[in-house]
This record gives structure tokens, sequence and C-alpha cells, in this order.
């Protein structure tokens, strides 16, 4: 059996006297769409941080690929496409512009474009169905466009490990059914995908796994097994989410 792609043992960050995760276990096998399940607060994107090493953990270990956060970070093997990107959208860059930014690892320090660098970017927005808006300022585009355009920067980078904050939070049900659909093919393709999302009748549908967090793993497993009364209300804070009445769970 291969080696996980991603495993965090034990992690605990906080800020200050803000604990965001206590202990946290959890482990990602290779070609699959994970899912993450919590409420707000919950520790969601700061366990996406943790797995990436962009905060420190107080204490307990993560590895990707079998190394270091900042290895794969280096190597291009993991991407992060956070709930909102810290952007100027005022900025003049086109979507093209933003989806290179992507193959700026691969370019060396001219950050040149060469062929195999457009042909990525031209890809990753095809694949994302952006391609008669490649030349739009990033600004003008609706939200569920936006993140269409991000994850196409993420795929442009060659990543092997995609890690997407909400990436349905906001989107029009085409921007969704896109990225969906591409999720799994991604999946099929070998991919490894971590999702946090709050859209509780999807993850049947999208995910292998799914992951219930409350500072801590609550479980994780197949969503028939971890999307049940008494853990999603652990996951919640004591009550069982309306969402989960449509998968048929009684509250």
């Amino acid at each position: 059996m291969s080696a996980p792609v991603a495993q965090a043992t034990g992690v605990a960050v906080s800020y200050g006297q803000n604990v965001a995760l206590e202990g946290v276990d959890l482990t990602l096998e290779g070609g699959q769409v994970h899912g993450l399940i919590g409420m707000n607060g919950s520790g969601k994107s700061s366990l996406f941080k943790a797995l990436m090493g962009l905060v420190r953990a107080d204490r307990g270990r993560v590895e990707l690929f079998g190394g270091s956060p900042a290895r794969a970070r280096a190597a291009g093997r993991v991407a992060y496409v956070p709930q909102s990107e810290e952007v100027d959208w005022a900025f003049p860059v086109s979507v093209r512009d933003v989806v290179t930014m992507g193959r700026y690892g691969r370019m060396g320090s001219t950050r040149r474009s060469r062929d195999q660098d457009r042909r990525a970017v031209q890809d990753a927005i095809a694949r994302v169905e952006l391609t008669d808006l490649a030349d739009r300022q990033i600004g003008k585009l609706s939200g569920g466009q936006r993140k269409r355009a991000f994850l196409a920067r993420a795929l442009a980078q060659g990543a092997e490990l995609l890690l997407l904050d909400e990436p349905f939070a906001g989107v029009d049900k085409r921007s969704e059914a896109t990225i969906t659909g591409l999720l799994g093919e991604l999946a099929g393709e070998g991919l490894t995908i971590m999702v946090s999302t709050h859209d509780l009748i999807s993850v049947p549908a999208l995910c292998t796994s799914v992951a219930l967090l409350n500072r801590r793993v609550i479980a994780q497993g197949p969503p028939a097994a971890v999307l049940v009364p008494e853990l999603l209300a652990d996951a919640f804070g004591g009550f069982v989410p309306r969402e989960a009445l449509g998968l048929g769970v009684a509250a």
C-alpha cells in the first residue's frame, strides 16, 4: 500500500490565547477528493495553513509526500486556494496573467514564459472553461469565474495536492458544476484534493472521504460512515445541521 500523500499527527495550532487546532490527526490518500466539514471557527482554514506549512504548529507533525510542507511547496507539488484571495481587484492583470503566476516557480529567475509554460496556462484556463475570458481583467469577473481562475492557477502550477478552502462559496451554478466535474476528473488522473465546504448535500457525490473537524478531527472515512447524527452533532456543537436532512439523517 502506498504512503499517504498528506498526514497530520497530533497537530495543534494557536494564535496567542486562541486555540485553533488541538491534536489533529488526518490522513489524505492519493487520487481522491477528500471533504473537510465543520462549522465556522472549527479550524478549517488553520488546518489548510498547517498542511501548507504557512503557520507553525505548536506541536505535532505534518508530512506531505513523505517530507516537509516547505519541501513540497518548493517543488510545486502542493497548491492552496484560499476562501478569499487578498487581491487588488482593480489591478490591471488579466485571467491569463493570474494563471501564469502558477508557473513562476518553474520559470527560473527570469520569469520568462517558455512554450511549455504557455501551453500549461492555456490548458488550465480551458479546463475551468474560461478560454473566452482569458484576456479579461480579473476584477471584471463574477465571483464564480474568479474562483475558477485561481483554481486554474493551481492547475498550471502542476500541483499534485490541491487544498481548496470553500471553493463553492458565493459561486454561480455554472461555476459550481464546472468545479465539481473538474475535481472528479483530476482525482481520476491521480491528483489528491481536499475541499472544505458547508454544502453537506453535495459531499457524498463529490467526495470519497470526509473529515469532520471541530478543532480536532471527530471522524474521517467514507461519507456514509461519517455523516451520521451523533458525529455531526459532535462536530457542530450539539446539533445536526438542517442540510443533513437531505442526506436522510434524522435530527
